[in-house]
């Protein structure tokens, strides 16, 4: 006898725009990371001074990715990542060149995975005990 096919549902437009967003967002946060971490290891030269502007655009793409990306309900593994990054820069022995660019790279990641958990921290005490009477 022959098997039964599951008909398969469509996808609604508004399925589509939300996987479409929800990849933007995840590219958002691993470029924003990157690039923050890059900027940070590069500040360890002399000769090279970090625009404030910078700062604050990796601030701000923090909030919105903190915002739109993650759940509130994720606060533990974010905050994981947060504290996973800063003890991988604060263990890194700094006695060679790469090491000490290793470092900084962690060291920015983990400042750009700040507002991150800020944000999450926020939206996760809003939910709980604003939103929530």
């Amino acid at each position: 006898m022959a098997q039964k096919k599951k008909v398969q549902p469509e996808e609604t437009p508004a399925a589509i725009a939300a996987t479409n967003w929800n990849f933007l967002f995840k590219w958002l946060f691993i470029l924003g990371g990157v690039a923050t971490g890059v900027v940070n290891a590069l500040a360890i030269n002399p000769d090279f001074t970090i625009p404030s502007f910078l700062i604050w655009v990796s601030v701000a793409i923090g909030v919105i990715v903190g915002i739109f990306y993650f759940s509130s309900d994720d606060l533990i593994n974010v905050g994981l990542r947060f504290m996973i990054f800063s003890a991988a820069a604060r263990s890194l022995p700094g006695e060679s060149e790469a090491v000490a660019y290793a470092t900084a790279f962690f060291l920015g990641f983990s400042f750009y995975l700040g507002p991150i958990v800020l944000t999450l921290a926020v939206m996760y005490f809003v939910k709980k005990y604003i939103l929530s009477k």
